[in-house]
């Protein structure tokens, strides 16, 4: 810093702070030179510990910006000071202003909201920006709106006039300029030292933070109001999954979801064909959710009701929609509630997938979005499965007596694909000890570290394993998702939904 020449001292001190010739003697200077700079700071000191309780107290973001142009005004001990920001629209607002002494504040709001408007009506190629202009400003244009900002520079200095000395800084977040901090002077003798202007851009840079710190606040509420709603949504969607599997009379069943974010797009279901009988499953499933609240029953986990259905016909059903996240869970729901109106009516499952597919088409299409499903149904007095599939992935049947595993498929394209689709139905009987697994290729296609897939080949292995040494349908169930967990490795997530219904045929109880 330079040391600025002082006033000669009153005759009464000149033999302390003068020689012979009068001149100020170099210890005088050099105590006056220590004295500006304890008081340069003090008032650095002043400021960084009033612009940091400002910073912690000030929970509106406006009060704190009142503060601002006042602040900037005393530390570098001008007389006005403005800050002006950039709307999110790009238009630029004069937010604070203060001025004092003869340094009148409409002058200076009026000069601003000139340029201001000057520079809606003027071309950023083709503004002039001089370098005596530019030389006042501290900056390094980059973008568009930096030079926008250089153009409102150049035009607040045009319309305060020569009589007002101008510095302007930069209000930088995240290294993109928001606005600048004004700071005005009407003394002839007035200069910007290095010390003022560092004064100036400290201040700029804590409006910064605070401004950066409030859009960081405003996003954490929006972010924690959608996860609140995403909470809300996934349990919304568990409450439309079974709750609980059927006990019914001759197979034993267990299913599981495993979604990959809170709300996903997979979905499976065990319907009863007869509207009685699914109004008593409904039943059972409420008594059961009763129940558990009671902490009188397992939880979901053990997928066990107490409640046994009547005898028939019921539906096993599976299906994905095409993505995950909210919008498939959306569809998901949508499916679930067609297709439960649809068994009611007592077709075939051909004509189920048929009509469905012409229900849904026409939102389907207007999302962009496809659903696989496999939907079949099981006789209890014949154990004949009959089923007709969507495109979805073939579910696995064991054939105890053989030993041996084959796929249970059918023609018919995705729902939502084409409006005419035609879907084929195929049937198989069944018989004690054998096992179907239903699934969704979040099982095929999960990937351990080095992106191999477990596939089709490895998931049909481990249920032939599961079936030659597991007892239940739970237990087969656990095998499989514990061999899955073990091919992406421990600790590791699936990218994509995994569910997996198994159903066993056993001997009815009452035999």
């Amino acid at each position: 810093m330079t040391a600025v020449p002082l006033p000669r001292p009153s005759s009464q001190s000149s033999d302390d702070h003068s020689d012979a010739s009068g001149e100020v003697t170099p210890v005088f200077a050099l105590k006056e030179l220590v004295a500006r700079l304890h008081r340069e700071q003090h008032k650095i000191q002043d400021l960084l510990s009033s612009l940091g309780f400002a910073l912690r107290s000030f929970n509106n973001l406006n009060q704190f910006l009142e503060l601002i142009p006042l602040m900037a005004t005393r530390v570098t001990d001008a007389d006005g000071s403005a800050l002006v920001l950039l709307k999110q629209n790009g238009q630029v607002r004069l937010e604070q202003l203060h001025c004092q002494g003869n340094l009148r504040g409409a002058d200076i709001r009026k000069a601003i909201e000139t340029a201001t408007n000057k520079l809606r009506e003027t071309s950023l190629k083709t503004s002039p920006q001089t370098p005596a202009v530019l030389a006042q400003f501290d900056r390094k244009e980059t973008s568009t709106q930096e030079r926008g900002l250089a153009i409102l520079d150049e035009q607040v200095t045009q319309y305060l006039g020569p009589d007002i000395h101008l510095f302007g800084t930069a209000i930088l977040i995240k290294q993109v300029e928001r606005g600048r901090l004004y700071v005005f002077s009407r003394d002839p003798e007035y200069t910007w030292t290095e010390t003022r202007q560092k004064l100036v851009r400290l201040v700029a840079d804590q409006t910064g933070v605070a401004i950066a710190n409030d859009e960081l606040t405003v996003e954490l509420r929006k972010k924690e109001r959608l996860d609140r709603e995403l909470e809300i949504g996934a349990e919304i969607q568990q409450r439309l999954l079974p709750r609980q599997c059927p006990k019914i009379p001759g197979i034993e069943l267990a299913a599981r979801c495993q979604p990959a974010n809170r709300v996903g797009g997979d979905y499976y279901d065990f319907i009863p064909t007869s509207p009685h009988h699914q109004g008593s499953f409904d039943k059972d499933e409420q008594r059961e959710t009763e129940a558990q609240k009671q902490k009188k029953l397992p939880t979901q986990e053990s997928l066990v009701s107490n409640q046994e259905s009547p005898d028939g016909r019921w539906a096993i059903v599976i299906g994905d929609v095409m993505g995950k996240g909210v919008p498939a869970g959306l569809l998901m729901t949508m499916t679930r509630g067609m297709l439960r109106a649809e068994v009611l009516n007592g077709h075939s499952p051909s004509r189920i997938l048929q009509h469905l597919n012409q229900v849904m088409y026409a939102d389907l299409e207007n999302s962009h979005r496809f659903v696989t499903l496999f939907y079949s149904e099981y006789n209890l007095q014949t154990r004949i499965l009959y089923y007709s599939n969507a495109a979805h992935n073939p579910p696995f049947l064991w054939q105890a007596s053989t030993r041996s595993v084959k796929r249970l498929d059918t023609l018919g394209m995705l729902i939502g694909l084409d409006a005419n689709s035609q879907y084929e139905e195929g049937q198989v009987q069944l018989a004690l000890g054998d096992t179907l697994i239903y699934y969704t290729d979040g099982f095929t296609e999960a990937a351990n570290d080095r992106g191999e897939r477990f596939d089709e080949e490895n998931l049909l292995r481990a249920f032939e394993r599961a079936c030659q040494h597991c007892q239940g349908s739970q237990t087969i169930l656990d095998y499989l998702f514990e061999q899955v967990q073990q091919f992406i490795g421990p600790g590791n997530r699936n990218g994509d939904d995994m569910t997996l219904v198994v159903m066993q045929i056993v001997p009815p109880a009452n035999s």
